[in-house]
C-alpha cells in the first residue's frame, strides 16, 4: 500500500537571511506559510488564495518563481509524506498574522529544530546556497 501523499505549496520569504515561519492556531511547531490545494487548484491558486489567509497580503502572481520542491514524513509521524512545493514572490500589504495563526517569527538556519521535516529540508538548501544565515 503506498503511503498517504499530502501536497502542499509554501511561500519562501526571506529577509535579511531570515525566513519567515508561521504557527498555526493550536499547534506547536512552526511552519513555513502555505497550504493544501483545494479541488483543482493550480499551485499558484493556492500559494495566492493560502497567503491571503495566513498573513493577509496579496502575492503579486507574475513575481511567483519556483524555488524548490521537497518530501518528507509529517511532523511527528513516520506516517504521510509532505511534498511541498516553493515559491518565491513578491507581494503587497503589511504581513500580519490572520486568525489562523498564533504567531509569526523570523528564523534564521539555528531554528531548524523548530520547524517539521520537510521545512528543515528548504532550511539545509537555503543556508548551504548562503541565503539563510
Amino acid at each position: 500500500m503506498a503511503a498517504t501523499l499530502i501536497d502542499t505549496v509554501a511561500w519562501v520569504h526571506i529577509v535579511d537571511g531570515r525566513i519567515l515561519c508561521g504557527r498555526p492556531r493550536g499547534k506547536d511547531v512552526f511552519f513555513i506559510p502555505g497550504g493544501k490545494r483545494e479541488g483543482a487548484e493550480t499551485d499558484l491558486q493556492t500559494l495566492v488564495r493560502e497567503i491571503r489567509e495566513e498573513l493577509t497580503i496579496e502575492l503579486i502572481p507574475e513575481t511567483v518563481a519556483p524555488a524548490g520542491c521537497y518530501e518528507a514524513h509529517a511532523h511527528g509521524t513516520g506516517g504521510p509524506l509532505v511534498r511541498m512545493a516553493c515559491y518565491t514572490a513578491d507581494h503587497r500589504g503589511e504581513l500580519a498574522a490572520s486568525s489562523e495563526i498564533d504567531e509569526l517569527a523570523w528564523f534564521g538556519y539555528a531554528d531548524r529544530d523548530l520547524v517539521p521535516p520537510v521545512d528543515q529540508l528548504l532550511f539545509d538548501d537555503l543556508h548551504a546556497a548562503g541565503l539563510l544565515r
